[in-house]
């Protein structure tokens, strides 16, 4: 993987395309993280961070010129929630071939209000129900979709599905955003099982054979903090085992 630096920025192709915008060409270089942007002065149009790395869509500083982004072939599966403060001209967003998993995870771009071409082509999210008309919800300012001209019946539509209370519980339900762990987030305790009614049957048969007080009080303790080690379990079994066997030995033997 490559760092993005001021070096790399500088060392890049940078050219005017096909539509006359200045470019910056990014491709190719397994990029992980979007970083150091500021020196590209805010001189380009367009962007094209394909064939990257990128997991997330943040770490943009005040581009008032950017219109296009292509982050084809990445890993993107979240859009920074300000990235409409950063980018407000943003007009073109080409995701193509990314890992997007839920709808909700596309919600931040409802504030790039200028936002008019989004491509989500071989993105899972794409198999989800409801996904064009979501979108086209969510998106107001898009005029096409995955490179498909958006219909004004396809507009009323979305209207009409996401209507009302029903159709904002459709929404929220629909709309969720994948989990993802933050860096810096405490990671869920495993809490130890408690132990099962065999278990317990046996520290009880333990206690009624105990031998002496000291081991009666362990078990008792045992038996009330509910912790209770497998191997201690399985000696306990053992030792109540080892004592039935001695009393029917004896009780045959008499």
């Amino acid at each position: 993987m490559v760092k993005l630096t001021a070096e790399l920025i500088e060392q890049s192709a940078q050219y005017t395309n096909p539509v006359r915008d200045r470019e910056l060409d990014l491709r190719g270089y397994r990029i992980p993280v979007i970083e150091n942007l500021g020196a590209t002065l805010d001189q380009f149009d367009t962007i094209d961070f394909s064939d990257n790395d990128v997991r997330k869509l943040d770490g943009f500083p005040l581009l008032k010129r950017l219109k296009c982004l292509l982050f084809n072939n990445n890993r993107v599966v979240r859009v920074s929630d300000g990235l409409n403060e950063c980018l407000p001209n943003l007009e073109s967003l080409v995701l193509t071939n990314n890992g997007f998993q839920e709808l909700g995870d596309l919600d931040p771009l409802s504030n790039c209000k200028s936002l008019q071409h989004l491509s989500l082509l071989r993105n899972p999210v794409t198999t989800k129900k409801h996904y064009r008309l979501y979108i086209i919800n969510k998106v107001p300012s898009l005029r096409v979709l995955d490179f498909q001209r958006i219909k004004q019946k396809e507009r009323e539509a979305a209207a009409k599905l996401f209507k009302g209370k029903k159709g904002q519980q459709l929404a929220q339900d629909i709309g969720k955003r994948s989990k993802t762990f933050t860096p810096g987030e405490k990671l869920p305790v495993k809490r130890a099982a408690g132990p099962t009614k065999e278990e317990i049957d046996a520290i009880k048969q333990a206690i009624a054979n105990a031998k002496t007080l000291e081991e009666v009080e362990r078990l008792n303790n045992m038996l009330k903090t509910g912790q209770i080690p497998g191997k201690e379990i399985k000696k306990i079994k053992n030792e109540t085992e080892e004592v039935e066997e001695e009393m029917e030995t004896t009780v045959n033997g008499t």
